[in-house]
């Protein structure tokens, strides 16, 4: 059996991710999809809109046969970090091709930019430490000083967040001598950051979000851009729950952290450096909310996803010491779910996989998945604490997820 791996955070599943994983199994030949998912906190930085469990269950009745979690040290990271991770977990559980979505569309694009900015590192380095030093962010240094080296090339363009991340996926598989097979699909109508609905059924899952936020929103008003499985379970999740996870959600744990923390302890979280901690504190104490918060503390230097992810750091008291040595490559596969066809395939190749496959978190205990635990408590904080301590159950006594497709 064939698998494709998908690299994915459905937040939530919509059209554009059906067309992608319906074109992903067909452009691979593949006979099974296995999607490599971010748990509760997503790589912008941020919570996500309902719990992996509810996702991984969308993930299952739109085509996706093998849900596994992309732990918390790689979730929440840069491009970089994010696909070395999730490539990793590809290539331990035996897939055949990753199949991504990019505004390219073009795969010999992305090798050919790789091995353009291998041969070209040392230059490149130089000029991203001059453009930093201009005051800009590390994502727009590394475009400025890309399209100074390669003017003349036709080369990727890496202004666009989807071309990024498939770049480091592409760099990932190189980097890690994989076998793994890469194609690329073009991105279809909505770009990945729209807040608006650009088209009758296809949207962003930023757009979609900020429907449902919005005073008047409701499952009505997305309805036509998501599959009846995705609206069904959404609104599962609300009367259950009570609410969808953002971040006001989780202002007054942050702030709480923030004020009652000195410099001294700031600097040990991961990412914390350059003396943000003072400006977060100062910021804090003036901040109601978390929107005023994050206006406060933006830089030119510090995106704002780049702040996000600081602070889902904060929430967490994630350490440094603690990230240390676990961003090369997972250790595990935190089995999520599967379908009928995805117990077949892990079945028949298990004994080949070279990580532990977890099927239930309190039968494994070793450290490396601390992490998660932790996240998972902390994510549960947005629900108020009967519906929190429900939600947080699920984490130690949920089986996978099975869907017979």
């Amino acid at each position: 059996m064939k698998a494709v791996g998908v690299i994915v955070e459905y937040n939530p599943f919509h059209n554009g991710h059906a067309y992608h994983l319906q074109a992903a199994k067909e452009t691979a030949h593949a006979d099974l999809a296995v999607a490599v998912m971010s748990g509760n906190f997503l790589q912008r930085g941020e919570p996500a809109l309902v719990s992996k469990w509810y996702r991984t269950k969308m993930a299952l009745l739109s085509g996706v046969d093998i849900v596994i979690e992309l732990p918390y040290p790689f979730a929440t990271q840069k491009a970089e970090t994010f696909a070395n991770g999730a490539v990793s977990i590809l290539d331990a559980i035996g897939c055949h091709s990753l199949c991504f979505g990019s505004e390219s569309g073009e795969i010999s694009t992305f090798q050919k930019t790789v091995d353009y900015m291998d041969l070209h590192k040392d230059c490149l380095d130089e000029k991203i430490k001059m453009n930093i030093k201009t005051g800009v962010s590390f994502p727009k240094a590394l475009s400025l000083s890309f399209q100074s080296l390669s003017s003349t090339e036709n080369l990727l363009s890496l202004d666009k967040p989807n071309n990024i991340l498939g770049f480091h996926y592409v760099k990932a598989l190189k980097k890690q001598k994989s076998s793994i097979v890469p194609f690329t699909v073009k991105r279809k109508n909505a770009d990945y950051h729209d807040e608006h609905f650009a088209t009758e059924t296809i949207a962003s899952a930023t757009s979609i979000r900020k429907a449902l936020f919005a005073p008047t929103g409701n499952n009505s008003s997305i309805e036509q851009y998501v599959p009846d499985t995705t609206s069904t379970l959404l609104k599962e999740y609300l009367n259950g729950y009570g609410n969808f996870h953002e971040w006001e959600n989780y202002w007054s744990f942050l702030r709480f952290r923030l004020i009652h923390s000195t410099p001294l302890e700031l600097r040990e979280i991961y990412e914390v450096e350059e003396g943000i901690e003072n400006r977060l504190i100062a910021a804090a104490l003036e901040s109601f909310n978390f929107k005023e918060f994050m206006e406060k503390v933006k830089t030119k230097r510090y995106t704002w996803t780049r702040l996000q992810r600081i602070c889902v750091h904060i929430l967490t008291n994630t350490k440094k010491a603690e990230m240390s040595g676990t961003l090369e490559k997972a250790s595990y596969l935190r089995l999520l779910g599967m379908t009928r066809r995805g117990k077949e395939y892990l079945n028949k190749n298990k004994s080949q996989f070279n990580l532990p496959l977890i099927s239930k978190l309190s039968a494994y205990k070793e450290n490396d998945i601390s992490l998660d635990v932790k996240a998972s408590r902390v994510y549960s904080f947005g629900l108020g604490k009967q519906n929190g301590n429900i939600l947080l159950q699920q984490e130690f006594k949920q089986h996978p997820i099975y869907v017979e497709r």
